[in-house]
């Protein structure tokens, strides 16, 4: 049941994606999501019964889902790593190709030399206590350990980095890559536990083995859905009030354009009332020319400069200190206000 949630949850990821992310140069994450679902669908009871049968009855439909969630899992951390600056050496060695296909060939190695027999859906319940089955489950959780060890380093340096509801992403990630390590702990020693023929230990560490892989999945869907969800909302937050902020300096803008005309009075250039931050930009310079310019009578009490002063950090914050600097008011700056 555990992999039939997985896997509708990593579909309904990448059809999100695939519609949140559309026009994006970076298509890692998407095709994390889009291999992961694979695997974990490969994985389900009446697939795999299907395909395995149409293989040849050897099991190999594992080694192909497995491999796949190798795969997906590297698209998972270089997502990650993209998102993120100044990486670590260990970090990029963990996230990058030759770690990939160092576990994979090892993997495949090791499937090689498993006493494989008929199709079964239970693999490792049922061959895990062969050495070379043990060890091929232990290369692949390896590898996931050391990715998502990675990944929550990188998530850690995310949430510490930005602010406001941009932090609930890289919040989600670091738990699901924390759950995620967690669970190949739980793995490997499970196998330790299986091939040295102690069962009973191995039951008792599998309890926690399904609520484990559930949440860790959880919670990396949630953090890597949840990237352009906040970015969405966030920047829907900023125009609202960069809205507010527009309409309570009009008044004063009006006086500031009354005093010393500027572009906006230009009949010739018209004002974009459907970018807020272009119309609070030209509010923001030309109620300053008019402050510092000595040839005209204007004047701004201390609420309204304070007013002045917000729009200018809100401005800054969006990421346009370059754009605001390069226009800040002098005494002859109605030609800096041209578009």
């Amino acid at each position: 049941m555990t992999v039939v949630l997985v896997a509708a949850a990593m579909w309904l990821l990448a059809a999100s994606l695939l519609i949140l992310r559309r026009g994006r140069a970076e298509r890692n994450i998407t095709y994390a999501a889009l291999t992961i679902a694979v695997a974990m669908t490969l994985n389900t009871d009446p697939v795999y019964r299907v395909l395995d049968r149409l293989a040849g009855g050897d099991n190999l439909v594992t080694l192909v889902a497995d491999v796949a969630l190798m795969i997906g899992v590297f698209f998972l951390g270089r997502g990650v790593m993209k998102a993120s600056e100044r990486q670590p050496r260990a970090v990029r060695l963990a996230l990058g190709r030759v770690a990939l296909v160092t576990a994979i060939l090892s993997a495949v190695v090791a499937f090689s030399l498993i006493d494989l027999g008929g199709t079964t859906t239970n693999f490792m319940l049922e061959l895990g206590d062969q050495p070379a089955a043990a060890v091929y489950s232990m290369i692949q959780f390896v590898y996931y350990g050391v990715v998502l060890s990675a990944m929550a380093v990188l998530a850690a340096r995310q949430f510490r980095n930005i602010e406001g509801v941009q932090k609930l992403p890289p919040a989600s990630l670091l738990i699901g890559s924390f759950l995620g390590v967690v669970l190949s702990v739980v793995v490997i020693a499970m196998d330790l536990a299986h091939v040295f023929n102690d069962l009973d230990l191995m039951a008792e560490i599998a309890v926690t083995y399904e609520p484990l892989r559930l949440l860790a999945f959880l919670f990396l869907c949630l953090g890597f859905a949840g990237q352009p969800a906040a970015r969405t909302l966030q920047a829907r937050s900023r125009e609202r009030r960069t809205r507010k902020l527009v309409d309570d300096l009009r008044p004063i803008w009006a006086e500031a354009t009354k005093a010393r005309p500027g572009i906006s009075q230009n009949q010739h250039v018209a004002v974009p009332a459907d970018e807020p931050d272009t119309v609070l930009h030209r509010q923001v310079v030309e109620i300053r020319d008019a402050m510092i310019d000595s040839r005209v009578n204007f004047a701004v009490s201390e609420p309204e400069r304070e007013l002045i002063e917000r729009a200018e950090l809100h401005l800054v914050g969006a990421g346009q200190a370059g754009s605001l600097a390069a226009a800040l008011p002098t005494t002859n700056g109605d030609e800096k206000l041209a578009p």
